[in-house]
């Protein structure tokens, strides 16, 4: 395993109205972020906010290329963005105690914050297909160019970690600067990372490792 510094690119934030950050979010155009009692979408060149949807937002985010899908509680709901109406909603697979959400591969990857693990499901009915064990809070969960990472968060400890899809293992492990909290995480599907900051009400873009650009 490789083990080096976060590097922070740029902040966003704190957003008005908004005192915590959950799962976090991109549709390539926007940063769609979970702020409790809404989902809100900002500008990530202006870093300016945009629209919001009224919906219960607790925790991971995640977007297929046409609809949202949102942690509510026990429930991921199926949220077409365009009008911000609820087209289905499935059970989640830690009945409440989930966190990241990804879309890859046709399927929803869900994280289990406490119980540490990693589950891919079923977006039509939310079986559990397969899951991956991680030996840290699992606090948000990406995929890029076949790449699995996953955000942490214990004390006041936060990482971003690259592991083996089929086995767990940690093989890169980017460590935030302390007090820098992970809560949600998505890559732009080139050099950044998207990362919730919990309740600094932040989010920050940190560079992929091996990638230039922005």
């Amino acid at each position: 395993m490789t083990r080096s510094k976060a590097e922070i690119i740029r902040e966003y934030g704190p957003f008005p109205g908004i005192e915590q950050v959950g799962g976090v979010s991109y549709d390539g155009q926007h940063v769609w972020l979970a702020a409790g009692d809404r989902l809100q979408a900002f500008d990530p060149d202006s870093g300016e906010l945009t629209r919001a949807i009224d919906i219960a937002a607790h925790a991971g985010t995640a977007f297929d290329g046409r609809h949202l899908f949102q942690i509510a509680e026990s429930k991921i709901l199926k949220i077409d963005p365009e009008t911000g109406r609820v087209l289905a909603a499935i059970p989640a697979p830690g009945g409440g105690g989930d966190s990241g959400m990804a879309w890859a591969e046709g399927c929803l990857w869900v994280g289990q914050h406490r119980d540490r693990k990693i589950h891919q499901i079923d977006p039509e009915t939310g079986k559990i297909l397969r899951t991956i064990e991680s030996n840290r809070f699992v606090t948000g969960v990406t995929w890029v160019d076949g790449q699995l990472w996953h955000g942490t968060w214990e004390g006041d400890e936060s990482d971003l970690r690259l592991i083996d899809p089929q086995t767990g293992q940690v093989l890169d492990c980017l460590d935030m600067p302390a007090g820098t909290a992970v809560s949600g995480l998505e890559s732009d599907g080139s050099d950044r990372f998207f990362c919730g900051g919990g309740n600094s009400g932040k989010v920050r873009a940190v560079r992929r490792p091996g990638r230039t650009g922005k």
